[in-house]
């Protein structure tokens, strides 16, 4: 008995320090309190992505089963909820020898009220947040989406995670006998919110590219589409559309095809949309001039061992009609006299076979082969855009060079405050002269008529590119491409549209992708208030057009 009294007033009296440090582990704890992930907008201030606070319902496995809840009172929790009894008793059993197990998370706060009411006991709710995306499908695949715990897990959510997420505070807190928080004690540190991010895209232009790409699709038939449309001054990325798309918001039936932003990610050949290219390196070394002559009959011209083929025979035509016709005799020709080393540093210089450098996950490089392994065909058909591979974004920031007097500004998917680096490609004049020649293109006498728009003068380039199959290249599976810019007379937007093998029998680069062009066109250029530069408006007729290429 004297060693038991004395044992306990040694603990109770000179050792009180460590009773109340080992009940206060018992029963004071650091209760984590979430962080507000910074919102995402477009350029102008519309909201993209923001979290807004949810609850999450979780049990306490010990104490639930000792309350011995009856059969119904745990179907009504089971119901609201929105899974079976057998689920939620499943649950439970299997977590039996814990004190916390989610039951719920990310339910609206109204559906926690009403779990609470229930008044069961081991069943509690904590606050979260959820992210929501108000612009649905019209945007997925370049905002991205979060996962269960709030974090980034696609696209920009992703690229850009450490600068949204923000830091997780905490809480000390007093919890009762059963695990139970009664009381909160003070903050040990309160949660920092994300950062905003402002993307470069304007949700209006996002709207109506999405649904005129859409559109096309569906009226075509086609596997998949992307769009991008850029500012030329500044890089910066104004639409990105592509099919087929998903919802960020419900992604519980969504494809892994459809999460991909198809027009960074993804490769093509980009066919007779590379003329241009070539004609610009061959005005530019001086080797050839807009009214060079060139002799294109009898519409075929061997390579090699190897036929390069025109649709018809255009005969005799000066450069500007090469481009004009999309005549594959005449652009080889051009490309056969330019040397390869400054044809290899030409397209690279525009930036084939090379990163975007947005920060984008997955963003694709092309690809473009080191010129010391050329043949004189490889080189021919560079010039009209196979052998070579580009993504959809690509493509345009190289039309952005022509569009911008030679220079070419750096790609950005995040708005700009001052002009970014950019890189001069070619002299002005080159640009200028190459964009006269390609406004030819879009008109009754080219291949690009449908991309033609009222009051605008429109410049660009179709191309209609056979897919590569097993042994060389498919008959019947085509890529539609269009790439134009406008207004010429001072070009401040250019696009690029891709349509993946149309079914619904047109497939060519002028009658699929150019009229998407000139509907997306006419509205942005609306939409930001561009001045028409075309003084007579000539009237657009529905006359079909010759084959175009």
């Amino acid at each position: 008995m004297a060693v038991l009294i004395g044992r306990a007033v040694y603990l109770q009296v000179l050792d009180r320090q460590f009773l109340k440090h080992q009940g206060d582990l018992r029963h004071v704890g650091i209760l984590p309190v979430p962080a507000h992930r910074g919102r995402i907008f477009d350029r102008n201030g519309e909201l993209l992505a923001i979290s807004t606070p949810v609850k999450s319902i979780w049990v306490n496995p010990k104490e639930f089963r000792e309350a011995q809840v009856p059969a119904d009172r745990r179907k009504v929790l089971a119901s609201l909820l929105g899974i079976s009894l057998e689920a939620l008793d499943k649950h439970v059993e299997g977590n039996r020898n814990r004190s916390f197990a989610y039951l719920k998370r990310r339910i609206n706060p109204e559906l926690a009220d009403e779990v609470a009411a229930l008044g069961i006991a081991g069943i509690y709710a904590d606050r979260e947040y959820r992210r929501y995306y108000p612009t649905g499908e019209v945007a997925a695949h370049l905002v991205g989406y979060t996962n269960i715990d709030d974090k980034g897990q696609e696209a920009m959510e992703l690229a850009y995670d450490d600068w949204l997420k923000g830091a997780e505070g905490a809480k000390r807190i007093i919890r009762d006998g059963k695990r139970r928080v009664i009381e909160d004690l003070e903050n040990v540190s309160l949660p920092v919110p994300g950062k905003d991010l402002a993307l470069s895209i304007d949700q209006r232009l996002q709207y109506l590219a999405y649904r005129e790409l859409k559109k096309a699709v569906l009226l075509h038939r086609a596997r998949s589409a992307s769009l991008a449309l850029l500012d030329t001054r500044t890089g910066e990325v104004l639409a990105i559309a592509n099919q087929p798309s998903y919802n960020p918001n419900s992604r519980s039936q969504m494809k892994g095809s459809a999460s991909r932003n198809r027009a960074i990610t993804d490769i093509y050949e980009p066919g007779s949309t590379m003329k241009p290219f070539a004609v610009a390196l061959a005005l530019e070394l001086g080797l050839y001039r807009p009214d060079t002559v060139i002799d294109t009959t009898p519409g075929t011209m061997r390579v090699g061992r190897n036929i390069v083929k025109d649709i018809h025979n255009y005969g005799v035509l000066d450069v500007a009609h090469v481009l004009q016709k999309s005549s594959n005799v005449g652009v080889t020709k051009i490309a056969l006299d330019l040397p390869s080393k400054k044809f290899w540093a030409f397209y690279n210089n525009l930036g084939f076979g090379q990163p975007l450098e947005t920060g984008f996950p997955g963003e694709a490089n092309g690809r473009l082969s080191d010129y010391h392994g050329w043949s004189p065909f490889e080189q021919a058909t560079l010039s009209f855009g196979y052998g070579i591979s580009a993504s959809t974004v690509q493509l345009a920031r190289a039309y952005s060079a022509l569009a911008n007097d030679g220079v070419m500004p750096m790609v950005s998917l995040v708005k700009r405050d001052k002009l970014p680096e950019s890189h001069r490609i070619m002299s002005a004049r080159t640009a200028i002269r190459v964009r006269r020649m390609l406004e030819r293109v879009v008109s009754r006498e080219g291949t690009a008529l449908k991309a033609a728009i009222p009051g605008f003068r429109v410049a660009g380039k179709t191309g209609t590119v056979k897919k590569s199959d097993v042994g060389g290249y498919s008959s019947s599976r085509y890529i539609s491409v269009f790439a134009g810019l406008a207004p010429v007379s001072k070009p401040r937007l250019v696009m690029v549209v891709m349509v993946d093998e149309p079914s619904a029998g047109e497939y060519y680069g002028g009658a699929v992708a150019a009229p998407v062009f000139s509907r997306v066109m006419e509205g942005a250029l609306r939409l930001l208030n561009i001045a028409p530069d075309q003084e007579e408006i000539t009237p657009l007729l529905a006359a079909q057009q010759d084959e175009p290429t």
